[in-house]
Formats: C-alpha cells, sequence, structure tokens
C-alpha cells in the first residue's frame, strides 16, 4: 500500500514508518520543517513539507495513496488554540484530503477517555478537539478507524496490549501504539471500529480478534 502519515517526525510516527517499510509499504510522512527530512529518510519514508495547521488545503502534500494515519498533535506545552488548530483541524484537513483524492482509509490516533474530563484547562480543551476529530471521522464517510492508547510512555514495546470499546485508563508504549496502527492498517476487518488501548497480556493479534469477535 501507499500510506501517508500527518505528523510524520512524530514519536509514534517514527516508530511506525520502519515497520510499514519492512511490510512493504510505501511510506510518505508529512512534516513542517525541512530539517526534518533526513530522519524520515533514514526510517525509510518519503518526508513531504506541508503545515497542516496553517495550510488550508493539504490534498497535493498528501498525494496518491490507499491509507492515511493522522498522528499529528500539538504536544505538551502548546496552548488551547493549538489544540483546535492542529489536533482537530488538522484531522478534518486530512479527511478533506483523503476524499479529495479518492483514498477511503483513515487510521486516526485519538486518545482514551476524552468523554471524562480531567487536568487543566488546557488539557481539557485537547480532548473536546479530540473528541470532534473522531465524531467528524465517523461522519465522513471515510473507511475509518481510530485507536485510544493510554498514557504513553516511552518503555520498549512488548507486543502485549488489551484493547476494548472502553477499558479503565492504563499506560501503553508509544511502540506498542506502532505495531498496532501497523497491523490496523493491513486488517480491514476494523473498518468502522474504534477501541481503547493499554498495555496487556495478549498478542495485538489476538486482541483484535477478540475485538472483531465482540
Amino acid at each position: 500500500m501507499k500510506i501517508v502519515i500527518a505528523g510524520g517526525h512524530g514519536q509514534i510516527a517514527m516508530l511506525l514508518h520502519p515497520l510499514l517499510k519492512t511490510d512493504g509499504h510505501q511510506v510518505r510522512g508529512l512534516i513542517r520543517k525541512e530539517e526534518q527530512a533526513g530522519e524520515l529518510k533514514a526510517v525509510g519514508a518519503e518526508p513531504v513539507i506541508a503545515d497542516i495547521e496553517n495550510e488550508d488545503d493539504i490534498s497535493e502534500a498528501v498525494g496518491e495513496a490507499d491509507a492515511v494515519v493522522f498522528a499529528a498533535g500539538a504536544g505538551p506545552g502548546s496552548g488551547k488554540e493549538r489544540k483546535w488548530t492542529v489536533d482537530r483541524d488538522g484531522a478534518i484537513k486530512l479527511m478533506k484530503a483523503a476524499k479529495k483524492n479518492g483514498i477511503k482509509r483513515y487510521v486516526m490516533i485519538s486518545a482514551m477517555g476524552l468523554d471524562t474530563p480531567r487536568g487543566d484547562e488546557v488539557f481539557q480543551v485537547y480532548q473536546q478537539a479530540k473528541a470532534e476529530a473522531d465524531d467528524a471521522l465517523r461522519k465522513s464517510g471515510l473507511d475509518y478507524t481510530i485507536v485510544k492508547p493510554g498514557r504513553l510512555t516511552n518503555d520498549p514495546g512488548t507486543g502485549k496490549v488489551k484493547m476494548a470499546r472502553w477499558l479503565d485508563p492504563g499506560e501503553i508504549p508509544r511502540e506498542d501504539v506502532a505495531r498496532v496502527i501497523r497491523t490496523v492498517l493491513e486488517d480491514h476487518r476494523t473498518i468502522g471500529k474504534e477501541f481503547d488501548l493499554i498495555r496487556g497480556e495478549n498478542s495485538i493479534e489476538s486482541e483484535l480478534l477478540r475485538l472483531m469477535e465482540g
């Protein structure tokens, strides 16, 4: 497949690129800064400069593809305004670009617990922005999957996870999130599904199978 990842220099994306490349996919990463291009090339992705926050139409940067992944985020330390312009509006711009370019498959990296406000005011705005982006995707007509990880860590991945429509709060290594995204992209049974994701005791494949059968 040809896969385009928005937020191509993000931590999850940088772990995902080489996994997809190993599987034989062509990977394009959307990045804001030219100086990030070398790092993407080093992990097997084609870098494309695109400012999803400030450009109204990113369809040319997205180009021809079989699937898109939204892995972008304003990140810690950003204010309320950028939660809207990146986490919500950036995701919606990618939806519009996918539709314009005839791309049906869209995988969203969201977050769990968005319907339970917590943290400070900025974090609650982040939750609302992510929730609105997810809702827009559900209504988009695209072949979507929404993956909702718990608190992200930089621990080494284990390949052992827990997935369900709703889970109690937990954490998950970014490396395992990347592995789940890789598997979801290759499994069309996940279209129209959304699930929470934390570390667990079972393999990704077995948890996905249980989720599909549930």
